[in-house]
């Protein structure tokens, strides 16, 4: 019994071969790990370049005026 050729001769069939898609592996789901309480996390944040100028010239410690800043803003939508 002969065997079909592993690669097709047909240059179509070669050219449909490359391009179908390939099989999706079944993924994990999703774990959300959250961060213990009052522990800082790391973020990227787009600020306006004055506001960030605002709180660097204040000096060293400018990431934690914002993040108290934030914290009294948030406090007072409560």
């Amino acid at each position: 019994m002969p065997r079909a050729p592993r690669r097709p001769i047909n240059p179509l069939d070669a050219a449909e071969a490359l391009f179908k898609p390939a099989k999706k592996l079944a993924e994990p789901p999703a774990v959300e790990r959250r961060a213990p309480p009052n522990v800082k996390e790391q973020v990227c944040l787009k600020l306006d370049s004055d506001v960030l100028a605002y709180f660097q010239a204040e000096g060293p410690g400018w990431q934690e005026r914002i993040n108290d800043v934030l914290l009294a803003a948030m406090n007072d939508d409560r």
